[in-house]
């Protein structure tokens, strides 16, 4: 990691990530890392929105831009590099002594995929993916639900009642008809329509986690 103030940037071996923090204002009771989507970077309105409300609730929150986007590149690579330049931040952080307390990875969209598929090896204790893109538009038969179902921790999906990419029911699902880990919110697959209800539903489940 070079450089001390934030922004940072981070090398991984995809070439530099970079890392945003939203710090509160004392010591913090758990750490969220948050990664951006395929078609958009770390300035979307849910996830500047949640950064800034998880930091005022206790929150350090760290929104990772992942070395693709850095680059100025705009088509994501496969999953398989964006899960190995997200472990080679989230590597250096831990190093670095910055996840502290109980450690949360989510996202929207791709990013909520990174954290689903990487969550056991980080040792996360909670996962939270917003808008997960349970299959293409008009592609059911291309789910990815695996990869919710892969995630052997706490789960909360916060997903837009119009998504194309799987609507809330379809999401329940696929966690085998369970309903207490999905989060309806009003909208598509942006989440913009209504932040609030996308801040308030994610404020009320990181509130499970035991502080430090």
């Amino acid at each position: 990691m070079t450089g001390s103030s934030w922004p940072r940037e981070v090398d991984t071996p995809l070439g530099p990530a970079r890392v945003h923090r939203d710090e509160p204002d004392s010591d913090p009771c758990g750490t969220l890392v948050l990664g951006h989507g395929a078609g958009g970077g770390v300035g979307s309105a849910d996830l500047t929105g949640l950064a800034l409300a998880a930091a005022s609730a206790g929150w350090r929150t760290l929104r990772v831009e992942q070395p693709w986007r850095v680059a100025g590149r705009r088509v994501a690579p496969a999953p398989t590099r964006l899960d190995e330049g997200w472990t080679a931040v989230l590597t250096q952080l831990r190093a670095d002594g910055d996840l502290a307390g109980s450690l949360v990875l989510g996202g929207r969209s791709a990013g909520a995929r990174v954290a689903c598929r990487t969550a056991a090896a980080q040792h996360a204790a909670g996962v939270l993916a917003l808008a997960f893109p349970l299959h293409p538009p008009g592609r059911p038969e291309k789910s990815r639900a695996a990869e919710l179902r892969g995630v052997t921790v706490r789960l909360l999906v916060v997903q837009g009642e119009r998504d194309a990419f799987g609507r809330p029911p379809e999401v329940i699902a696929a966690l085998g008809g369970d309903p207490g880990r999905v989060s309806a919110v009003p909208g598509d697959h942006a989440l913009a329509t209504d932040v609030a209800a996308v801040i308030a539903a994610t404020l009320g489940w990181l509130g499970q986690f035991p502080p430090g």
